[in-house]
């Protein structure tokens, strides 16, 4: 399910295909910070709630905690995304923080940036795996 994307080796992306028939769904990707990883993941609407993305996340937490050395694995999600706050908790990542108005990613009308609540989730290499959760796999609606 999980390939790496144009033969990169420091776990800064990823693409993640169905194995049947090769179908490209998303990428994960991160930012190397010396011993710890700001990771990020986009996938196709389509394949939400299936439980490709936790499969996905979880393949690549083993790599950046296991190949990469990584102590700390943390990720931004805005306070409106569910899916992807529920995907962190899902692999054990804790919510440290909550930014208020954090970043814009686009303007208004007038030019001014909309700024966006964050909230920041993480997980050490120790508490990795400690309290693992199988796989669904049957789709739902409520699950990235």
């Amino acid at each position: 399910m999980v390939q790496k994307q144009k033969n990169v080796n420091d776990g800064s992306s990823v693409a993640v295909c169905i194995k049947e028939g090769e179908i490209f769904i998303g990428t994960i990707f991160g930012i190397w910070e010396g011993d710890t990883f700001s990771v990020c993941w986009n996938f196709d609407a389509e394949y939400h709630g299936c439980g490709y993305a936790y499969e996905a996340a979880d393949a690549y937490f083993d790599f950046l905690f296991e190949e990469m050395n990584a102590r700390r694995i943390y990720a931004y999600v805005e306070d409106y995304n569910i899916p992807s706050q529920n995907l962190c908790r899902k692999l054990g990542m804790r919510q440290e923080g909550f930014f208020k108005e954090f970043i814009s990613f686009v303007c208004d009308s007038d030019g001014m940036p909309i700024y966006e609540n964050t909230m920041e989730f993480a997980i050490l290499k120790k508490e990795w795996k400690k309290n693992e959760e199988p796989i669904d796999e049957m789709c739902s609606d409520t699950a990235i």
